[in-house]
């Protein structure tokens, strides 16, 4: 077996199902669970149609590269959002969501007999560490800090760190903070990625719910304004499950840099990862309609417009600026909170200290719960409620 496996650590998910065995969730509340980030709001009836018309598509192997229509449909998208020119050919390639193709550009970029280091945030999404972890590098954890809104403090990592990085993780807006990556920061990043020849993996998957006037920065975006429109060493991650509600289809793409996506694509022939025909129409649909993403944000806003006044009075909590999470801090043990709100109250949060790792003597993610507002609003503000009880109730 692949040793490597053997450092790997148990999903947050998996770690709390095993915090929570022995709890029996309050039989007097229905279940509800703001644990997984996992969208709720309905699938727009005309990516089933177009999913639903393609099925003729089953007959044929896909191509790796995705066809041309799909590659020219998220080029399109870039340039309505962004305001980007990019090549669909040899800068757009399609991916069965970020979350492969995440783990997958690790192990295309990486050259393990180098000392390798991948460099990521602090809390973060478990898939950067496990990609750094069986590509043979070791990775390294950079903590947020809450004074600054969550902004990683890349400034404290090692100049030694930097020179043996191979591959840096940023996730803008994040997960789970909702922080937004300003331009100043990017250009920090780009000047540390020319001086070292590290590539930059940009999760932008939750770009398109966003709370105030403007959206969003993205890396692309970022590195076009600073007069780098080869987006060098640069690739960014963009995904439909949020955006337009259909995580089963497991459907985005990523562009940038054409020298890294030549090789990515190289690696994604052998690794088998074509997207289905079929997925590829739905896809084609989705990127192109903007009105159900408008609608689709409008509730979201919504919801947190109902939420926040009720859990900032009773939690460290304020709203994010993009995002579907809030990150809160309790006040104590997250996993003590988040068993005791379970057998109390049956609403189920991820503890904050999964998602992070112990470093510098301290996890940023400790004392902090994870609430993911995915479900429709009254829910949530069902949850709020019990979550503003159980809070109460503690405190008495």
């Amino acid at each position: 077996m692949n040793p490597l496996l053997s450092r790997l650590k148990p999903y947050p998910f998996e770690r709390l199902r095993q915090l929570c065995a022995d709890v029996t969730p309050s039989p007097a509340h229905r279940a509800i669970s703001l644990g997984i980030g996992e969208p709720k709001h309905p699938t727009p009836d005309f990516i089933k149609q177009a999913m639903a018309g393609a099925l003729q598509g089953l007959a044929a192997y896909p191509a790796t590269a995705g066809e041309p229509r799909l590659r020219e449909a998220c080029a399109g998208w870039l340039q309505r959002r962004y305001g980007l020119s990019v090549d669909p050919v040899t800068q757009v390639l399609p991916v069965n969501g970020s979350r492969e193709a995440l783990f997958a550009l690790a192990q295309t970029v990486i050259d393990p007999t180098r000392d390798a280091v991948v460099v990521c945030p602090n809390p973060f999404y478990q898939v950067y560490e496990g990609a750094a972890i069986l590509s043979g590098a070791q990775p390294h954890y950079v903590a947020t800090d809450p004074a600054r809104n969550f902004a990683v403090d890349w400034d404290s990592v090692p100049a030694d760190v930097w020179a043996r990085a191979q591959l840096l993780y940023v996730c803008s807006p994040g997960n789970p903070t909702g922080a937004v990556m300003p331009l100043d920061e990017w250009r920090k990043l780009f000047e540390l990625s020319d001086r070292h020849g590290f590539v930059i993996a940009s999760d932008e998957c939750y770009s398109e719910i966003y709370f105030r006037d403007e959206p969003p920065l993205g890396g692309l975006e970022a590195a076009a304004r600073l007069g780098r429109s080869d987006f060098r060493n640069l690739v960014s991650f963009t995904s439909l499950s949020k955006r337009s509600n259909v995580p089963g289809m497991r459907s985005g793409f990523v562009a940038g840099d054409a020298a890294v996506l030549r090789k990515f694509l190289l690696y994604r022939t052998y690794h088998g990862s074509a997207m289905s025909p079929v997925v590829q129409q739905a896809s084609i649909a989705a990127w192109g309609d903007e009105q159900h993403v408008i609608g689709n944000r409008a509730l979201y806003r919504a919801k947190f417009a109902q939420v926040m006044p009720m859990l900032s009075p009773v939690l460290d909590v304020r709203l994010p600026d993009a995002g579907f999470y809030l990150w809160a801090g309790v006040g104590g043990s997250d996993t003590d909170f988040a068993r005791d709100l379970l057998a109390q109250y049956n609403v189920t949060v991820l503890p904050g200290s999964f998602i992070g790792r112990d470093s510098g003597g301290s996890n940023p993610g400790a004392g902090r719960i994870r609430m993911a507002l995915v479900a429709q609003t009254a829910e949530c503000v069902e949850a709020a409620q019990r979550i503003v009880q159980f809070v109460q109730s503690r405190s008495k």
